[in-house]
C-alpha cells in the first residue's frame, strides 16, 4: 500500500504544493525561494528517506514568513495524509544528532494529538542568509498542528546558528523516519491501547 501525501495550499499570500512518499529513497526537489529553508527541507527528505517535492511561490517582497509558514503547514498535512491509518507503524521515534559544536535531541509520537516542546540556545544570530532563526520554532509548530503529532525538540548547546538549526532538521528527519516505519512484529496492529490514533 502506497504511503503518499499530496497537498496544495493556495492563499492570497502563497501557492504551495507538497508531495511526500514515506517509503521513498530520499529523492528531494525543493524550491521555496528561501535558500536556507530549501537546505533544511532537503535534510528532512534525505535523512528521513522520504521522497519529497516542495514548490512554493510566496510574497517574498514582504518577507519570508508567509512562505515558510504555509510550506510547513502543507508539509504537515501531507505527512498526516501519507501516514494513513497508522496500522503497523512503530509510532514512536527518537534521534540525537551532533553537528560540530551543536547537538539536537528529537523525540516524536505519531499520536494524533498536536503538541510541541522546543528549546534551543538563547542569543542565536537572528538571520541565516534570508532565514529568520526565530522561524524554526514556528515551522515546527505549524508542522505539528497539521501532522497532529507530539514533538519534543531540545538543543542543549550550540554556538553556530546554521549548525543549531540544521541538526534539528536532521534529527527530526530520523525520528520521523523511525516512528513512521512499519514494524514487522506489529503487522495489522494499531499501536494504541485506545484503538485510535
Amino acid at each position: 500500500m502506497s504511503r503518499v501525501g499530496r497537498v496544495e495550499r493556495v492563499t492570497k499570500e502563497t501557492s504551495v504544493l507538497v508531495e511526500i512518499d514515506l517509503d521513498g529513497s530520499g529523492k528531494v526537489e525543493v524550491s521555496t525561494g528561501v535558500g536556507f529553508y530549501d537546505h533544511m527541507l532537503d535534510q528532512l527528505g534525505r535523512h528521513g528517506l522520504f521522497d519529497l517535492t516542495v514548490k512554493t511561490e510566496g510574497d517574498l517582497h514582504i518577507d519570508s514568513h508567509h512562505t515558510i509558514e504555509d510550506t510547513a503547514l502543507a508539509l504537515g498535512a501531507a505527512f498526516k495524509q501519507a501516514l494513513g491509518d497508522k496500522v503497523g507503524i512503530y509510532r514512536f521515534g527518537n534521534c540525537t544528532v551532533p553537528l560540530d559544536e551543536s547537538l539536537a535531541q528529537v523525540t516524536v509520537d505519531l499520536s494524533g494529538r498536536p503538541y510541541l516542546v522546543h528549546t534551543e540556545p538563547e542569543n542565536m544570530a537572528p538571520m541565516i542568509g534570508e532565514y529568520d532563526t526565530t522561524m524554526t520554532r514556528h515551522i515546527l509548530e505549524s508542522f505539528v498542528a497539521q501532522a497532529q503529532i507530539a514533538l519534543h525538540v531540545h538543543v542543549p548547546y550550540g554556538r553556530n546558528a546554521h549548525h543549531i538549526v540544521e541538526c534539528q532538521f536532521k534529527a527530526l528527519a530520523r525520528a520521523l523516519r523511525y516512528a513512521s516505519e512499519r514494524d514487522p512484529r506489529a503487522a495489522g496492529i494499531l499501536p494504541s491501547t485506545k484503538g485510535a490514533l
